[in-house]
């Protein structure tokens, strides 16, 4: 493999003006929009920096910076959406068959990064210069703990975490995926002690803090952590048409033309993408789904009538946690009870959600509920993928299935032939791997640890 470096041809112009004699006056200006290295760690540069670092993660959980953000790549891994793309960077995760060297997921790794060390180096800033209001110290620390826990969700085992020293860059060593939880819940623990007061700040840390508890398997735990979350709390992104890169890249992958990405229309069986997908399209549409039949083609020219999605707009926020989610981690703990009982109550809180947590409110679910653990843990899933849909839950939920509940991965995720026009299979692939680039980490130079859930 090899790797072609070009040299900034701002450098190059740079390089021949002096050389020519020329004066380079007119290049020593001062810009008032610029913040300077020095000028963030005063209480005026406190606040832009704060901001950036928002910017920073709306964008790389559901923005539009190339496509690549956390709940497009992971729902192109899982069975919310496939590409119509051409090119292997989001061709190959739809695959489930990925390579250390593509492009589009380096953005992406990259992104999530810079939101991780940008929110570290904010964070010792404020408890230097503007150590108040506390919360603004708290939002770091949960946007922080989210970004290391979409780490854990999407990635192998292996990834290292380089942070920023007085003394420089200091590298990184791979850490498990064990070990980049236990990351995210110290995060989530800061973050809920300097909430203060505040209670959207002190809701983001609780959510986040169950999110990693639920990985983790601490499901009681989990629960408890969420217990004081209001039904109707919601942390949603920004967007806006000021650019591309603030528009709502769900938007952008599935509804405009020659869109990259696509929904799978359920098959004769009802079944989603590659025979084990949740059958996401309903007819009448779920009003946690909506969406349209259209005439759009795919990038790839051959992929047409792609069903049009209703439920993010151009400027639409995403849901990043809220409180439907604290409930069905709470009825995730009781249904790991394994009575008949619980299985009841697990039943009847699904139904109670449909209810109040939707307006107008859906109807029930049909019949009982289910007799058998196994049955029960299928429909609670199915219900959370809806819930969640496109928010970037669907690749930890289906990781969580093959780790914690011991199903074989080829009977959750994604297997068999691809959608047409798409040639081909599935493959094994259950995660993203590091990137290539990563090798230039001295002390990461192997990659993924294990690719296993």
């Amino acid at each position: 493999m090899t790797r072609r470096f070009i040299r900034p041809a701002s450098a190059v112009f740079l390089a021949v003006g002096v050389a020519a004699g020329c004066s380079t006056d007119t290049l020593e200006i001062t810009d008032p929009d610029v913040l300077n290295v020095g000028d963030y760690t005063t209480v005026a540069g406190a606040t832009p920096l704060r901001l950036g670092v928002i910017a920073d993660f709306q964008n790389v959980y559901s923005g539009n910076p190339s496509l690549e953000n956390m709940i497009v790549v992971t729902g192109n891994v899982s069975d919310e959406m496939y590409s119509t793309d051409t090119f292997d960077g989001r061709l190959f995760p739809n695959q489930r068959a990925m390579n250390d060297n593509l492009p589009e997921m380096d953005v992406f790794y990259r992104n999530l990064h810079r939101v991780r060390a940008g929110a570290t180096r904010t964070i010792n800033v404020l408890k230097k210069v503007a150590p108040t209001p506390v919360q603004n110290i708290g939002e770091m620390y949960g946007i922080r703990g989210f970004t290391e826990t979409f780490f854990a969700e999407a990635y192998c085992s292996g990834v290292p975490f380089s942070e920023e020293t007085d003394a420089g860059t200091e590298f990184g060593t791979p850490q498990t995926t064990v070990q980049v939880y236990a990351r995210a819940l110290a995060s989530f623990d800061s973050a809920l002690a300097s909430a203060g007061t505040d209670t959207r700040v002190q809701n983001i840390a609780r959510i986040g803090r169950a999110r990693v508890l639920l990985n983790q398997g601490r499901f009681d735990d989990a629960a408890a952590a969420v217990a004081g979350v209001p039904t109707n709390f919601a942390w949603v992104t920004a967007h806006s048409t000021s650019s591309g890169r603030q528009e709502n890249g769900m938007w952008n992958a599935l509804t405009v033309a020659n869109s990259r990405y696509a929904i799978v229309l359920p098959d004769a069986n009802g079944r989603g993408e590659g025979l084990n997908g949740v059958a996401f399209l309903t007819t009448p549409a779920d009003p946690r789904i909506p969406w349209v039949a259209s005439t759009r083609t795919g990038f790839n020219g051959s992929s047409r009538n792609l069903p049009t999605q209703l439920k993010y707009d151009r400027t639409t926020g995403a849901v990043v946690a809220n409180g439907v989610e604290a409930r069905l981690i709470e009825l995730e703990a009781l249904l790991r009870k394994d009575t008949q009982a619980d299985r009841d109550a697990v039943f009847a809180g699904l139904n109670n959600l449909r209810a109040t947590a939707i307006s107008p409110a859906m109807p029930a679910l049909a019949g009982s509920a289910p007799a058998t653990q196994e049955a029960a843990v299928s429909l609670l899933f199915e219900e959370r993928a809806k819930w969640l849909y496109l928010t970037g839950h669907r690749l930890g939920d289906l990781r969580r299935l093959v780790r914690q509940y011991g199903r074989a991965a080829n009977t959750v995720f994604p297997t068999g032939n691809l959608p047409s026009p798409l040639a081909g299979v599935y493959g094994n692939d259950v995660n993203l791997p590091i990137p290539f680039d990563e090798k230039n980490n001295p002390k990461a130079p192997g990659g993924c640890i294990d690719r296993n859930p």
